[in-house]
C-alpha cells in the first residue's frame, strides 16, 4: 500500500491513480462508514465514488493532515445527506434514525440555523473534543461506535463484548455528562 503521503502528492500532481491508490487503501473502511449509515450495498458504493469525487475536488488546495479522517468525514457527511434524502418523508426505523433521537435530548434541532446555531456549532465542536478526551477508552469506543459509525447496540456490544445492556447504560450516562458539559458551556438545548 502507498503512503498517505505519496497519495496526497499524487492528488496535488493531478494524477488519476490516486484515485486508485486511495480505493485500494481506504474504499472498505469508507464503504463500511457508508454502509453503517445507509444499510445498502450500491448505495454505500456511489457514496465511496462521491467521495472520491469530493476529494479530488479539495485536494488541491486542502492538505489533510489525517487522510484516513479526511475521507471518513467526508463518507460520512455524504452518506448522512443521502440517508436524509431517502428518509425525509418517512422518519423512524433504522439505526441512524435511533442515533439521532437520541443525541437529540443533547443538541437542539439542525434545521432551526442562524448565526446564533452555527456559532453555537463551533462551541459544541470544542465541548465535544474536550468532553470526548475526558471519557474513558470504553465509553469513547461505545460513544463513537453509535454516534460516528451509528452503530446498532447489538453491533458494539459484541465489538466490545460487553452486554446490550451496559451498552445502553452506557450511552445513557454518557449522554447526560454530556448535555451537563453543553449546559455548562452556555450551548441552548
Amino acid at each position: 500500500m502507498m503512503e498517505d503521503e505519496k497519495i496526497l502528492d499524487l492528488f496535488f500532481q493531478r494524477d488519476e491513480r490516486a484515485l486508485t491508490e486511495t480505493t485500494d487503501k481506504y474504499g472498505n473502511y469508507c464503504r463500511s462508514i457508508a454502509l453503517s449509515v445507509l444499510n445498502d450495498v450500491q448505495t454505500s458504493e456511489e457514496c465511496l465514488n462521491d467521495t472520491l469525487f469530493y476529494s479530488w475536488q479539495a485536494i488541491p488546495p486542502t492538505r489533510p493532515n489525517i487522510f484516513r479522517a479526511f475521507l471518513g468525514k467526508i463518507t460520512r457527511n455524504i452518506s448522512l445527506n443521502r440517508w436524509d434524502k431517502e428518509h425525509a418523508l418517512k422518519r423512524g426505523g433504522g439505526e441512524v434514525a435511533l442515533a439521532l433521537d437520541e443525541l437529540s435530548e443533547c443538541v437542539a434541532d439542525r434545521a432551526a440555523r442562524s448565526v446564533e446555531s452555527i456559532e453555537d456549532g463551533m462551541v459544541i465542536r470544542e465541548v465535544l473534543d474536550t468532553f470526548l478526551e475526558g471519557l474513558s477508552v470504553q465509553n469513547r469506543r461505545i460513544f463513537m461506535r453509535r454516534y460516528w459509525y451509528c452503530s446498532s447496540i447489538k453491533e458494539i456490544a459484541i465489538a466490545l463484548d460487553i452486554s446490550e445492556s451496559n451498552v445502553m447504560t452506557s450511552l445513557s450516562r454518557v449522554r447526560g455528562k454530556l448535555r451537563e458539559a453543553l449546559e455548562k458551556a452556555g450551548v441552548v438545548i
